[in-house]
This record gives structure tokens, sequence and C-alpha cells, in this order.
């Protein structure tokens, strides 16, 4: 197919001087050719850029792409960038992709788009089914990417033709930016051609597409005084002077465009191309563009004028009927007055099914608009506005020329921007709707509309500017009229704001403060959850003791009836997690804000205590259920186009959860797959704070210590601490990088700095934050003593909590550090609490080290059985550096490596499925071994492999038992 945006070019005529760029437009359509066939690219392809100075031959050149696609039997899409239309959102890619949607019925669309069919539906131009969806600017951007990517391998092969980039929307070039590279391997082939000074600063990433796809663009020359002369003859004859010629080529300057204007007009005068028609061509050539063109326009009557106005208010794409309308010319005369623009070559038509005008050259257009008296200008752009909105072609179209408008406190103009704001927002184009809102505040608005107003504005700018947003969130609070509803929404948002520019501890005063003046019971819970939240993310907290108490007792006289108590609760069981109570309690908690749900989406609330609820699960050693959390609360987050900031943190602690299920090799690919997510958003956000620490954990147990140091240094960990509480704690995480870099001092330096905030905050749970045990391990090689007594300070603490997984650890510190056979009986300790937990790295460690102690003290064969049982173990994890110490301690001992004698697999096996059922219904070991003719130590290590599958510990195996499949019995259907 062939879309309806054309090129006015002159029929027949070849290009001149442009044998590099052919060659490159023949090439690179050989490539497309190789590419749909499903060969490989030679080189690397799929764009193709031409630049240069207005008139110079872009767009026939494009034109020109256009015929050869159509012979070759390509799709052809175009889109074009409009000098008034810049600030028009997605204008370009709707130019691009209407034409294919608008042939389609809309089952046909559906099918096309998908499950992205909200999330894009506004930034195309067509009505969403949910248009609550606010999508942020990432996921508009992967689903466009989506829908082309489709389009692509449906319409095989498919070529887009973008022209005038250098006046395209900033959406557009920013999506086209962030596509263009896929286009290599699909069979796509993107033309783009723009004025390179012209581009604007926002288009960095545009400028440099050709030079990333390793081509440079075809920066066009003007042509030759040879080639003005060709041209020129070709409409005068040969007979024409060079002389003459030469005075051609003098007052074009070589121009492609001005010289075929000016050829075409010295042959409709019948010139002959004399040195006595050089008065003539001076004429002529003055008439082809800027004042001559102007005046040659006022020669053809007011009427006419003033629809060509119109015309160049409107842009692209003129309706004749509207343009009618602006003008305030009626039918007739418009005709009219279209069929003297057409025959002044000044505007032509377009091939579109509207049948459409549009202006033979961007230039004309230019200087048509730029003759327009300021006074009538804005007159007319004003009647632009209303003519658009009553013809219902939406508010962004007629926001676009209300900004060309003086203020005027206009209410009808308020509400057109702000419709068009929220169009803006629903396509993840905060930027637009910044423009617009800003404006309309300028309007202004009714006094008991500008608190809602400048919410609106907060809320776009919250993405791109937050400072900005702290700015007009506190100017709306000091309006005299702000509904009760709206104050909340107000206060809320001023405190994420607050938060996100690295000033959490206002963003805590603010909403206790709040709290204290609000007049509803409800609203007044609600802003202590937000204080209560931003109080325990501000790493220099004053008194967290105090807070806990006050969440405490708050938290005790609650049910979980509305949404702000399972806040609450949900709070309460976080801060019951750092401070190390029993896991009974924090699980509790947990489950009494769960009920009724958290919405990880909700505008007004945030994600933070949804997200931290799912991790206390993690904590307490249910990974699988944190799991099954972060899956649900990940796909809302997809569902509604969030795929920023909330995506990257998601699936970065979706690593972190496999990272403490001992899964290293998905938990290494998860986690680079949020801090790639994060990158596209904004250097510096949170969750890059959280990528970047976790992934070291990972590198670490992977043994890759040479390549955690260039992550750490390639981000300043280490350097730079944040103001807001991050976890894994970013100094615990460094000097566990230290430590495995043998610069224990170093590290036992920075652990003690950390031990001394933590506990003047009472955080004393060492699953939350392992810093005790990290001292102990620095202080061992110096300080054993020392070293001991942390280390059983620890243990108590992990007892405390009661999670297996933190006990064993603990147990395994204390017997590194401990001397001789004195590290035997905590090794034991450590290997049979490990066992009854999900953490397989862990126990791992463990096992490999109690092999290595056992081997140390005499006890060969019992090394053995823990060594192999480590290896295996350390295999199956990922965890490439243990695995290499198991096998150097079996050699050490002299024993061989033996093949592993279990596939890797989380799928049960009968008997382990038979054994973990009856210990959730709470039958002793002894009694399970009895059932099922086994010792008691055979059933445990059924048992632990059960809890490493399934993700649970006994606490949680009931639970997990019910959704989780159960094996299938041989020879049975598939």
């Amino acid at each position: 197919m062939v879309d309806a945006t054309s090129y006015p070019v002159i029929e027949g005529r070849t290009l001149l001087e442009r044998h590099r760029e052919l060659h490159g437009l023949e090439s690179a359509f050989s490539d497309l050719r190789d590419a749909a066939d499903g060969a490989s690219r030679d080189r690397p392809g799929g764009l193709l850029a031409f630049t240069g100075s207005a008139g110079l031959g872009k767009t026939t050149l494009l034109a020109e792409a256009r015929a050869r696609a159509v012979a070759g039997g390509c799709t052809v899409l175009s889109g074009q960038g409009g000098e008034n239309e810049k600030g028009m959102a997605f204008r370009v890619v709707r130019r691009l992709l209407q034409p294919v949607l608008a042939a389609m019925d809309e089952r046909e669309r559906r099918e096309l788009l998908g499950g992205w069919y909200d999330i894009v539906a506004a930034a195309l131009g067509i009505e969403a089914q949910d248009a609550a969806h606010v999508p942020d600017p990432t996921g508009v951007r992967d689903g466009l990417d989506w829908v082309m990517t489709r389009l692509a391998v449906r319409r095989a092969p498919l070529v887009l033709l973008l022209d005038d980039m250098h006046w395209a929307d900033e959406e557009s070039l920013n999506w086209l930016a962030s596509f263009a590279p896929r286009a290599d391997d699909l069979p796509l082939l993107i033309v783009v051609a723009y004025r390179p000074d012209e581009l604007p600063p926002a288009a960095a990433g545009f400028r440099s597409l050709a030079d990333r796809h390793g081509k440079r663009p075809y920066s066009l020359a003007p042509l030759t005084a040879d080639g003005v002369a060709r041209i020129v003859r070709r409409e005068l004859g040969e007979e024409a002077e060079d002389a003459f010629c030469g005075e051609c080529w003098a007052m074009t300057g070589g121009s492609p465009f001005e010289t075929v204007e000016l050829a075409i007009r010295l042959g409709e005068r019948r010139v002959r191309g004399t040195k006595r028609d050089v008065p003539v061509l001076r004429e002529l050539a003055a008439a082809v563009k800027g004042s001559g063109l102007v005046e040659r326009l006022q020669r053809l009557g007011t009427p006419t004028v003033r629809f060509a106005w119109a015309a160049a208010v409107l842009g692209t794409s003129i309706s004749q009927e509207l343009a009618a309308a602006i003008a305030a010319v009626g039918s007739e005369q418009a005709a009219e007055a279209t069929e003297k623009l057409r025959a002044a070559r000044i505007l032509a038509d377009g091939q579109g099914p509207d049948g459409d005008l549009e202006f033979v050259h961007p230039l004309i257009a230019t200087a048509v608009h730029r003759a327009i008296p300021p006074g009538l200008r804005v007159g007319l752009h004003n009647a632009a506005a209303e003519a658009i909105r009553t013809a219902g072609l939406g508010a962004t179209a007629a926001a676009r020329h209300l900004l060309e408008v003086p203020c005027e406190g206009n209410a009808e103009a308020v509400e057109c921007l702000r419709e068009a704001a929220r169009e803006y927002l629903r396509a993840g184009a905060p930027e637009a709707a910044r423009r617009v809102l800003t404006r309309a505040l300028r309007e202004p608005p009714a006094p008991e509309e500008r608190a809602a107003l400048l919410y609106e504005l907060a809320c776009s700018t919250f993405l791109i500017e937050p400072t900005s947003t702290v700015a007009y969130l506190r100017q709306a609070l000091t309006e005299p009229v702000i509904p009760d509803e709206l104050r909340a929404s107000l206060v809320y948002r001023l405190t994420q704001a607050l938060a996100h520019t690295d000033r959490v501890a206002e963003a805590a005063s603010v909403a206790e403060r709040e709290a204290r003046l609000a007049p509803h019971p409800r609203t007044r819970l609600r802003m202590l959850a937000d204080h209560f939240q931003w109080s325990a993310c501000r790493a220099d907290e004053p008194d967290s003791s105090a807070r806990s108490r006050r969440l405490a007792r708050l938290a005790g006289r609650l049910t979980g009836r509305g949404l702000e108590e399972r806040y609450i609760l949900g709070l309460r069981s976080w801060d019951a997690l750092q401070r190390g109570e029993p896991r009974e309690t924090v699980l509790r908690y947990a489950e009494e804000a769960l009920r009724g749900g958290l919405s990880w989406t909700d505008e007004n609330r945030g994600f933070e205590v949804p997200v931290s609820v799912a991790l206390t699960f993690m904590y307490c050693d249910q990974p699988r259920r944190a799991e099954e959390l972060f899956t649900q609360g990940i796909a809302e987050c997809e569902a509604k186009g969030w795929r920023g900031s909330h995506l990257a943190l998601g699936q970065t602690l979706f690593g972190y959860i496999r990272l403490r299920r001992g899964c290293l090799a998905e938990a290494e690919e998860l986690v680079r797959e949020g801090l790639r997510i994060a990158g596209r958003v904004d250097e510096g956000v949170p969750a890059q704070w959280f990528a970047v620490g976790i992934l070291l954990q990972i590198l670490l147990a992977r043994g890759r210590t040479a390549e955690a140091r260039r992550l750490a240094d390639a981000h300043r960990y280490g350097e730079v601490v944040p103001n807001a509480v991050i976890y894994p704690d970013p100094r615990t995480v460094y000097a566990e990088l230290l430590l495995a870099e043998g610069r224990h001092g170093e590290a036992a330096h920075l652990l003690h700095a950390v031990g001394e905030w933590l506990e003047s905050r009472s955080w004393r749970n060492p699953a939350w934050c392992p810093w005790l045990l990290d001292l102990a391990s620095a202080l061992a090689p110096t300080a054993p003593e020392r070293a001991a007594g942390l280390a059983r300070d620890a243990v108590e603490r992990a007892r405390d909590f009661g999670a297996p997984s933190v006990v064993g650890q603990a147990l395994r510190i204390q017997a590194e550090v401990a001397v001789g056979a004195a590290a035997l009986e905590p090794y034991a300790q450590a290997v049979a609490h490990l066992e009854r937990s999900p953490a397989s790295y862990e126990l791992a460690r463990a096992l490999v080290g109690q092999g290595a102690a056992l081997f140390r003290n005499g006890q060969r064969h019992e090394a053995a059985d823990r060594l192999y049982r480590g290896l295996e173990a350390a295999v199956h994890c990922g965890a490439e550096g243990l695995a290499a110490r198991a096998r150097e301690e079996l050699s050490a001992a002299g024993l061989r490596p033996l093949p592993l004698r279990y596939a890797q697999t989380d799928t049960l096996t009968a008997q382990e499925r038979r054994a973990a059922e009856m210990t959730a219904r709470s039958h002793s070991v002894a009694v399970v071994a009895k059932e099922l003719r086994l010792t008691e130590q055979g059933v445990r290590q059924l048992l632990s492999s059960a809890y490493r599958k399934i993700g649970t510990d006994a606490t949680g195996l009931a639970g997990a038992l019910e959704n989780f499949p159960r094996p299938r019995l041989s020879g049975a259907p598939e």
C-alpha cells in the first residue's frame, strides 16, 4: 500500500548532480530487498538521511525514494514536520500511521495494536477504551515500537519517508531515535530529511541517528553552474546563452527548488535566454521567494490572499472547508482561490482520501505565514481554534492555535487547553501538556479553578522536572479555595515530588503538618501514612524509635477496613521487619495489609508500600509469595503503560528475590534489564541505586569480583551516599566488594559507620542488612575474638527474627570466624537451618564451608559428602566462584569431583511432593519418614529440595502447595 501523503514534484524531471545520493538509495533498497527475502544485511542499514539547507532537493529525493519503493512493491508510510506544528505531540507519528489505521475497521485496529491499544491510542489519535490510562513516555514509545515492528513484519518490505524533521515534534523525534536501531533487524527502511542547522536542542538523539547506524548523512550541495544551465536549457532550449545561465546560477545560489521554479516561469514568459532577458530574469527570480513571492500572491486578489493566509496558519494537510471558515470566504470564493493558488504553484493537491491541500514547498509556506500582518495573524489563529473546535477535530489541534493568541481570561480557552493537556498526558507527552497548561494559567482561569489547574500542571511536570512540580504544588496550597479531596492529592503529590528530588525530610514534615490540619479522619490517616512512609525513607531520621512506637500503637487499633488503614498496616509490617521483630509479627501485618488489595498503579498513593509489603515475604523465607505479588504488580504497571522507573524498580527487585533464592543467572538477567530501563528514563533515578547494588551482590556471589569493581566505578558506587534509604544498603554492599578484594580494614571502617547508623534507628535485623555479619568477617583476620563476639550477637538477632535462612547465614559466619574444631558445631547448625529454607546459595556456601572444616579436622568421609553436595548446589545456583572453591577443596582432600547427581529442575518429584504435603499438615519428620520408608535424614533432604524448588520454608508451605504444579506421572499424556 502507499499512504496518502504526497510530495509535490515536477513530473518527468531527472535529478541532477545527485549521483552519490541516488547510489545510496539504490544500495539501501537492495539491502531492504535482501532483508525482506530473509537474507542478512552485509552492512548496517535500515536508515538513510539526507540533510541540507532549504531548497536543495531533500523532498525531491524522498519523492524518488517513494517512486522506487512503489515500483519495488514496498509498503510506504510518510510523515512530515510542520513549522507551525512542532508543539503538537506525536504529530509526525500520527501522519505516519493514521492512513493505515483509517483503512481498518475497529476489529482490525484492535487486532493490530493488541494489548498496547489503550497505551498508544491517544498518541495515534484514536479513542482508547479506557480513557483513564495515563501511560508514561517510555511505555508509549515501547508500544509504538511494537506497533511499527508488527507492521514491518506484516507488510514487508516497509519504507518510512520522513521529511522536514527539523520541524518534527519532540515526541516523534524521541520515538524515532529509540526505534530506528531496530530497523537493522527488520525488513524496513527509514529515509529521513532535515535541515541540520535548524534541528532543536532536544533532537540530540535524532541528530546522531545516522552516525550510530554507521552511515553519515548525505549532505546535499547546491547545484553547480553547469547543473543550473541544464535545467534552464531544458525549459528554454539549448540556445540559452552561457552568460544568461550563469546569471540564473548567481540569482538562485544553485538551489534546485529556486532554479526549477525560475526556469518554469521563464518558460511561461517565453524568455529566450539572451543577455537582453536578464532584467526579466531578475524580476522573476525575485518573485520565486520572499517578498517577491508575497507580491505575486497579493496580485491574486484579497479573497485569495486571505485564503492563502488561512492555509498557512493551518500548516500541513489543509482542509479547503476549514481554511474558508478561517478566512471568512464563501465556498465559491474558496474554490476560486484554490485554483488560483494551484496555478501560481503556491498550493498543490494532496493525494489523501480527504482531498486536502498542501503548499508546493515548505519555503513557500514559511514566506506566506511570515507575510501575514501580526495583528491579523493572531485573529486568524483565534478563528482557527474556534473553527477546529466547531468541526470536532480535537482539543490538541485547537490548543496549538490558542498558544498564538493573547490571554483574555476566556473560560472556554482555559477548558480547551486543559482538555488538550489531558489528551497529551494520555498520549505520554507530559512536556506538551505542560506547555498548554502554562498557557492556561496565564489566561487566567477562574479563581476557584486555579488550584486544580496548578495541580494538573504539577502532574505534567512530575516526570520531567520534579523541582517545578514542587513549586506549582506549593503555589496551589496557598489558594483560598481548595476542596478537601484535592488538598489531599496536592499534599501527596508534593511529598512524592520532594522525595524524588532527594528532599525526603521535607516530604515527611509536610505530611505530618497536613495530618494535624486534616479535617476528616480518613484524610488524617492518609497523611499519617505518608508521614510514616517518608520518615522511614529518611537516611537522617532523628528519632526512628519514636516513629516506630507511634506506628505500632496506631496499627494495633486498625482492622484494614479501608485503603488508608491497609497502608498503615503495610508500613507497620516493613518497620517490624527492619527492627527485627519476630517474623510472625511481620507476616501477620503483611497479610492484613493485603486483605482487600494494594494496587501498584494508584496515582494518588504510589507503589512504595505495596512493594515493601511484597518484599517482607522474601525476607521471611517465603520468596515465592513475593514473586507472585511482584508478577501481579509488574503486570499492572505494564498494562497501564508504566514502563519507566516503576518497571525498572519492579524488574530489579524481582531479581533481588531470585538472588535471595539462589537463582543467580536469572537474577542477573532481571537486574540488568532493570538497570537498562532505569538508564532509559534518567540517570540517577532511585531504581539505578537499587539495581547497581543488587547487581554487585550477584556478581560477587558468582565470583566475578573484577567485573563488580568495574560496575561500582562506572556508577561511582561507594563514593556518593543518597539521602534516602536504599536496600540493600549501599555502604554495606560496597564493604562486601572491599572484602572480596581483600581490603578488610577499609571494609571494617565503613561497616562501623553503617552499624552506628542502623543501631541509632534500632534497625537490628541481619536479614534486612547483614552489616554485623560482614563486620565480623572483616575483623576476623586481625581481631578474631571481637569477630566471634559480633557473630554471636548476629546469631542472637537472627534467632529473634526467626527466618531459617538468616539464622543459617549468621551461623555460617560464626563458623567462619571460629578457630579449628570450634567451627564444626555452628557449621552443622547452619546447614540444618538452611536446609529448612529456600535459600539455595546460602546452603551451598554453608555446605562447602562445612566440608572444608570437616576435612581439616580429619573427618574425610563426611567432608566429601558436604563438598559434593555444596558443589552441586553451587553449580545449580550459577555460583561459579563457589563451585571453583568446592573443586579446590575436593582436590586438596584427594577427591575427584563427580558428575552432577541431579538435574536442575523446579519440578517436585512425587516423593518430594508427598513429604511436603505431610509436613504442611504438621506431621513430624519421624512420621513422614515412616510413611515414606526413609530415614529421617533422607526426609530432611527431600524437604530441603522441596523448600528450594517451591520457594518457601515450612511456614508458607501449605499456601504455596495450593498453586504449585503437581509432578506428572510417568506415562501420563502431555
